[in-house]
This record gives C-alpha cells, structure tokens and sequence, in this order.
C-alpha cells in the first residue's frame, strides 16, 4: 500500500490578494514530485469579513467568488473560476482535494431581526442567567449580491441557537435563541462549559428540518460545482454529532463517491475523541490532537520530555486507522486562537515521527513547507513580527516516506533522550527500508535490526547530518545508527 501524504494548502496569515488559487494550480504538479497525494483548502466562499478572511466566519456558502458581497467579488484566495481552475489541476497532476466545510455558523447577517433570548453563564451554558427578553439579532442572511442564483434559502432567527450580541443593547453576551425547536442548545458530545455547541457568531441550529435539507442541498451543488474528493470538517466538536451522519451519508449515497472526511475535533483527552469516532461510527477520522499536544510538549522541554511517550494516549497510537496526524496548522501558529507553536528545532524530529512510520495519514503544514512571515497582535496586546522558516529537512522525509518508509516495523522506543525505529522495506519498493533515530539531548546512536535481506549493504544519512559517514549492515541484519545532539537522521541505501 502505498504511503499518502497531505499538505494543509494555507496558513492563517496567507496575504490578502486572491493568489492562493492560482498557486496550487502553478505548483501542483510539482507538489505531487515532492510527494504530496492530498490538499486540504481553505473554506472558499464568502465570508463576513471579505476579501481578508481566513474563510470561516462564513457568510454565505453558495458564494465561491463569485458575487459582490463583503466589498469583493474574489475571496481572499481568488475567485471562483481560479477556485475551480486550481482543482481541475490539482486532479490533473493527481492530487486529492479536500475543502473545508464550515457548517457550525455564521457571520456577517444583512439584516438584524427582534429575537426572544436567555442570556447564559460562559462557564455553564446549560445555566440562564436571564428571563426570556427581546434583543436585536444579526440573525437575518438575504444575499442581496446573489439575488438567489443557485438557492432561495432565506436564513433567520429559526435557523440559529444563539448569538453573541445584542445589537438594541450593544452588548456582547452569550444569548440562547428561544425558537420552536428548543429553549436549550442542540445536544454535543463535549461537555466542556456545560455544552459547547456555541462557538462563534450565528450559530446554525441543525435540529430545524429545513436548515438539514438545505445544507443537503447545498453539499450535492458544492459537488457537482467543484468535484471535489473529499471533506475538513470545522468544529465538529461543537455540533451535534447525528447532523453529520446524516450529511455524510446523504453525500455519499447520493453522489456514489467515498468522499475521505477528517473532523477537526480539538480536543487533548484521547477518550473525547474515541467517543466521538464511536457516535460517528467511523464516518469520519480525526485530527490527532493528543499527538500535537505531545509534539508541542517535547519541543518546549528539550531533554527533560521523555521520548519514549510521545504516542502515549494519542489516537494513532490506539485506532491509527482514524488518525490524521499533524505538527501544526492555521489554529495552533503563533498568534491564532489555539496558539501551542512547535520549537523550529524539534519539527524535523516531528515530521520524522508522523511521515516515517506505519500508522496514520500524516499532514504536512503549508509554512513549514513554504515558510510566512506576519505581524499579529499577542495575547499581551503589542505587535509581534514572527517569522516561520521552510523545515530544510521536509523535502527528504517526503521522498524517504514515499519510495523507501515500507514494511515491517521495529521499534526502540528503550531511553527518554534517544528514540529509534527501523522499516524493513518492501519488494514493491526497490531500495526501501530505513532507519531512524531521533536525540533530543546529546549525539546518540542505537543498535537497531533492519533486517538480514539487507546484509552488506551500505547505508547513509539522507538529512545529510553526518557528511559522507557510511553504515554497512551486518550478516544478520543489524547496524549502529547514530544521530547529532537535538536533532533527526534517516539512513537508507545508499543510491
């Protein structure tokens, strides 16, 4: 079987200016050389804030680009035909493509609608905190720029469990939306504040019938518009589980694709997402999470993190076949609201840890292979310049991974400071197998088997950390393997 390899096609401070689409669509042949099978895109609609959003404070879902709304026709990443160019060659260079769908809610109302509501407790949203009263909702989404071309939905107050603003009052709060489908929120499975189904917002009310058709609807003409391959799924932790079996289902059985979907459920306790895989019944993998959170750990603690846990209580760990891991994305980069950043030192040792070994479906982040610079405002309220440099190590892990990270593992995960593991290779891969040994502390080395079919072949680096150094393999198949102080080497055959 052969490897696959993701690549997050975004990072949050890509620049304004619609480029993003027209840069797949130049680079895409020569991502898939590199070894990227996979790209998951932004959202690509229309967004409340225009043509300088990230894409998920949506506004309107039917809008790829296409309209004047938000003060531009283009999103901040092209406009639709650049949209649709970008995946026709994607597809044509053989690449997947997974789009962002961004259902939890939505941003950016044409019109503010009076609306009974309940104040609730942040902290316990099951808890009000306020009789019902009128406020002023920006609940009321008409389209005026699409005039509605492609759907006729109307969305209003009926559609939405709550908001964070009064506008008659200029308040800011967490408002419960008293509509005929409930006085609470929709049932989730996180129990984090009570109920975590509001995020941000409008927030969509998925049991209202007519919100489920249309977002049916809407999924088949998304598709039939884009011909996508499959899905990211925002916020799945803050919505109810069963609107998505439904979704998923509907997709699939009514456009006969499989449609590969991967849920962004950010939370670190394995059990939340377990629960989740298990109420989902497997339509659906996760973003690893735990893992992440290990990564950031150990890059922080330097020789005090034992490496012999970096997969405790991770999924990949315990259901690899769910698991989508990841060192970083456009939620955990410097200055975005899931801040946890990897150490630049230790991400070559973390795409080592999820490119080279058997389990999971790894996903490479677009600036570790692109670089960003920006400048954001901190949680300290100033001005930080951050720089995010090209993981030099990423090309090599992504061709190693690709043509030679094949066959039977062995592992030494035997002392804190320096873990290793070998791939014994795989006759479909002529020249694979490897070794790969990771020190967070000192220069180390591990006796490690690779295997008698490999007996007086000689092996070298190919992170280039130890020049022209040779290792050749004894009669029963096993080397000494060494690796620099902090840092990751891959040995193979030598070509």
């Amino acid at each position: 079987m052969e490897n696959f390899t993701m690549l997050q096609f975004f990072e949050w401070y890509y620049p304004a200016g619609g480029r993003l689409w027209n840069q797949l669509k130049n680079d895409a042949e020569n991502l898939k050389k590199k070894g990227i099978d996979s790209v998951w895109l932004p959202p690509a609609y229309k967004a409340a804030s225009g043509g300088y959003s990230a894409g998920y404070d949506v506004y309107d879902i039917y809008d790829l680009g296409e309209f004047d709304q938000k003060g531009t026709i283009a999103t901040k990443y092209g406009t639709k035909q650049e949209y649709l160019d970008a995946i026709a060659a994607a597809q044509k260079a053989r690449l997947k493509v997974y789009v962002d769908v961004v259902l939890n809610h939505m941003g950016g109302a044409d019109e503010i609608e009076k609306v009974n509501a309940r104040k609730v407790d942040p902290a316990n949203r099951n808890e009000f905190i306020s009789e019902v009263y009128e406020i002023g909702a920006y609940t009321k989404f008409t389209f005026p720029g699409r005039k509605g071309k492609y759907s006729k939905f109307i969305w209003d107050w009926q559609c939405f469990s709550g908001i964070d603003y009064d506008a008659y009052k200029e308040e800011t709060a967490i408002f419960s939306i008293q509509n005929q489908y409930g006085e609470g929120w929709e049932d989730v499975l996180d129990d984090e504040n009570g109920n975590y189904d509001y995020l941000m917002l409008s927030d969509i009310d998925t049991r209202n019938p007519s919100v489920r058709e249309e977002l049916k609807n809407w999924g088949k003409w998304y598709f039939e518009t884009a011909k996508f391959n499959g899905f990211r799924l925002d916020a799945v932790k803050h919505m109810d589980h069963g609107f998505y079996n439904e979704w998923l289902d509907y997709m699939r059985n009514e456009l006969k694709q499989e449609f590969f979907t991967v849920g962004e459920y950010w939370a670190f306790e394995l059990p939340k997402l377990l629960k989740y895989i298990e109420a989902t019944e497997g339509r659906m993998s996760l973003f690893d999470a735990p893992l992440h959170d290990n990564i950031h750990q150990a890059s922080k603690a330097g020789k005090d993190y034992d490496l012999t846990t970096i997969f405790d209580n991770t999924l990949v760990g315990v259901n690899p076949e769910h698991a989508v891991t990841l060192v970083e994305n456009h939620d955990t980069q410097p200055l975005q609201s899931l801040e946890q950043p990897v150490d630049a030192w230790f991400k070559p040792l973390a795409y080592a840890l999820i490119l080279l070994r058997e389990a999971g479906y790894p996903c490479v982040f677009y600036a570790d292979m692109y670089g960003s610079k920006y400048t954001d405002k901190g949680g300290d309220g100033k001005e930080h310049e951050i720089e995010l440099p090209i993981v030099a190590e990423l090309e090599a892990l992504l061709y190693v991974r690709k043509n030679m990270a094949y066959g039977t593992q062995r592992d030494y995960f035997d002392h804190p400071n320096c873990i290793g593991w070998t791939r014994e290779g795989d006759t479909d891969y002529e020249d694979s197998g490897c070794a790969v040994v990771i020190s967070n502390s000192e220069d180390g080395y591990k006796e490690m088997e690779i295997g008698a079919g490999h007996a007086g072949k000689v092996f070298v680096d190919y992170l280039n950390k130890h020049d022209d150094e040779e290792v050749v393999i004894t009669a029963d198949g096993w080397a000494e393997f060494k690796v620099k102080a902090g840092s990751v080497s891959v040995w193979g055959i030598k070509k």
